[in-house]
């Protein structure tokens, strides 16, 4: 009956539910639940892998997220005892006189069986494999209309017994969760992408950011924000709390923050509430800014980000944008590049000049020339066209 229903459930026949190696269940739904968690590990599948060489009695399982190819290392995670050197021959030499590839969707098939008898002469049998002690060689590839291309293989030694019928089932049973762990890998990877680069724009316009759970946790602090309320210059992190100097302000910040988190179920995002931050020692005023971050259709995580506050400190030193970029954007010449960098940092044409070691006179021919190439007339709209630009973010 438990195999009838869990047949159903699978697509798979009974025949291949009950071909799996002792009837275990519970060391099934283990490697099923391990590969589902693959994607959160470090490498990702560690876990999956070593339950399926204990589970093929597998010398090793290797998992090509990434097949090597001529532009390319590739990707490979592997379970057992694998040496560096023997993983980068592969993958630099090996992989393209490797006739077991490209196998057809779905199937799962030993390199014999795909092959014939001539794949024990073959080069990369005799002189790769065979030095290792692998001489059998159980393998499936998953694709995805992605794009994607994985290639999952468990071999054994010569001393052992070549993989069975009810290897290759228990793989084959396997090969759909596989495939759907891959793609939401994919999914979190590209997600991940987008956060990494938005993250590192954040940082490099010295915005400083603080994300709170909808139960008043600090969920993530970037460099920038960690850096000024290290400095406890008007405001401080206690606890979860962000307090400030200034009992008024601090009182002002806790409701904004407060309101934001009562309201993000229904906000739009794009309400925002912000202040200035006193500071004791006199230098100029941070500002605070708070936005509810709304919870998507189908949140159902309490510990993600509901509210945000940015923080950004007049005074920082941000790094100074890049001159060669400039010039490709503008087409400016080395000379009009240092001088317009210079303008944006605030320096009068004169102090410019100076700093140049230039004359006056060969600095405004040098200007006249920038506001040509760039369709400007005056320096205070230079100003603003070079930081209203991408140069701030390169």
């Amino acid at each position: 009956m438990a195999v009838h229903a869990l047949s159903k459930v699978s697509n798979t026949p009974p025949r291949v539910v009950n071909d799996i190696p002792g009837g275990d269940f519970a060391k099934l739904d283990r490697l099923i639940s391990a590969i589902y968690e693959g994607p959160l590990e470090s490498p990702p599948w560690s876990s999956s892998l070593e339950l399926m060489r204990d589970s093929l009695h597998a010398g090793h399982v290797t998992l090509m997220l990434r097949p090597p190819s001529s532009e390319n290392a590739g990707v490979m995670i592997n379970s057992g005892a694998v040496r560096a050197q023997e993983t980068e021959s592969y993958e630099t030499h090996f992989f393209a006189l490797d006739p077991f590839v490209r196998l057809k969707e779905g199937e799962v098939t030993t390199a014999e069986e795909q092959i014939g008898k001539q794949w024990l002469q073959c080069q990369v049998y005799q002189e790769y494999l065979k030095p290792l002690d692998i001489r059998h060689l159980l393998g499936a590839d998953i694709y995805t209309k992605d794009g994607i291309e994985c290639r999952l293989r468990a071999t054994r030694s010569h001393s052992a017994e070549p993989f069975s019928a009810e290897d290759k089932a228990l793989m084959r049973y396997l090969l759909p969760h596989m495939k759907r762990s891959i793609q939401l890998h994919a999914r979190l990877d590209l997600l991940e992408c987008d956060r990494q680069l938005f993250a590192g724009t954040v940082n490099r316009m010295q915005l400083g950011m603080v994300s709170f759970a909808h139960d008043g946790s600090v969920v993530e602090m970037n460099q920038e924000a960690r850096r000024i309320l290290n400095e406890k210059d008007g405001i401080k992190l206690v606890g979860n709390n962000l307090c400030l100097d200034v009992s008024q302000e601090s009182r002002e910040l806790q409701a904004m923050i407060r309101a934001a988190l009562a309201g993000n179920n229904t906000s739009t995002g794009s309400a925002v509430e912000g202040l200035s931050v006193t500071r004791p020692s006199g230098r100029a005023k941070l500002g605070a800014l708070v936005r509810a971050i709304p919870f998507g259709r189908w949140s159902e995580s309490r510990h993600r980000p509901a509210v945000a506050v940015f923080l950004r400190d007049p005074e920082s030193n941000t790094a100074p944008p890049s001159t060669e970029l400039l010039r490709r954007l503008f087409g400016l010449t080395r000379m009009e590049a240092a001088l317009a960098m210079l303008l944006v940092d605030g320096l009068t044409l004169d102090e410019a000049a100076e700093k140049m070691d230039v004359r006056r006179n060969t600095a405004r021919t040098h200007l006249r020339s920038i506001f040509c190439k760039t369709g400007v007339t005056r320096q205070t709209m230079l100003v603003r066209l070079l930081l209203n630009s991408v140069i701030t973010l390169g």
